[in-house]
């Protein structure tokens, strides 16, 4: 019986401590999503120049020391803020692409215009143009780049399986949508493209993507 209970003893410290080990981990998760959406904040409201640390921390509700507790420095943050940027876009990219009706033109178009109204696009743009006269942003943003491109690419060839016999007009069409959308995107919020113009060029774009569709993925469209 003594055996037993020490036994019993020794599983329940453990338990606590795993249950303790546990939520100290989902807190610090917490409190880096805190720290990340901040950041974005920042960048958004007051452009990548004027994004201190002491500015994110003061967003996010911590202390400058709470948040170095998590980022060393902020490259590390503007490093993790990118990361966790594209980390978004695959996900609702493949939310989206995952649902057989959101194979249609008009929606993956009027789906991704969405995501680039959103505060991450805005967060994304504004950090690309900093890098192009900031070597030290430029060594973190242009790596992850290409690892996204990687990694965006392999996902689009899996989720859009009917578009794997034509893989040159599928590249053309990924990179037109990605390069009109983003490019209108910039210009609405700038004030140099009237927001009225809007619809009529999303319509414009589908328009050309049909063009370039090879008929078996029409054929697809058209049974879906």
């Amino acid at each position: 019986m003594a055996l037993s209970r020490t036994r019993s003893t020794g599983a329940a410290k453990t338990s606590a401590v795993r249950n303790g080990n546990t939520l100290q981990a989902a807190k610090a998760a917490q409190t880096r999503a805190r720290l990340l959406d901040a950041t974005v904040r920042c960048i958004v409201k007051y452009g990548y120049a004027n994004t201190t640390t002491p500015r994110v921390a003061k967003e996010a509700g911590l202390s400058r020391g709470a948040m170095m507790h998590h980022f060393e420095n902020g490259a590390a943050l503007i490093k993790a803020t990118i990361t966790e940027l594209h980390e978004k876009r695959l996900r609702a990219f493949r939310r989206a692409a995952e649902r057989p009706e959101e194979h249609d033109v008009d929606t993956l178009v009027e789906t991704y215009w969405a995501q680039v109204q959103k505060p991450g696009f805005i967060a994304f743009h504004e950090l690309a143009v900093a890098a192009r006269t900031d070597k030290e942003l430029a060594d973190i943003l242009l790596p992850l780049q290409e690892e996204f491109r990687e990694r965006f690419n392999a996902q689009a060839d899996a989720l859009f399986p009917e578009w794997r016999e034509a893989p040159t007009e599928f590249d053309l069409a990924m990179s037109l949508s990605q390069t009109i959308l983003e490019g209108m995107a910039i210009a609405v919020q700038t004030g140099a493209m009237d927001q009225k113009k809007v619809p009529t060029m999303l319509t414009y774009l589908e328009n050309q993507i049909r063009t370039i569709m090879p008929k078996t993925v029409k054929a697809v469209a058209a049974r879906d």
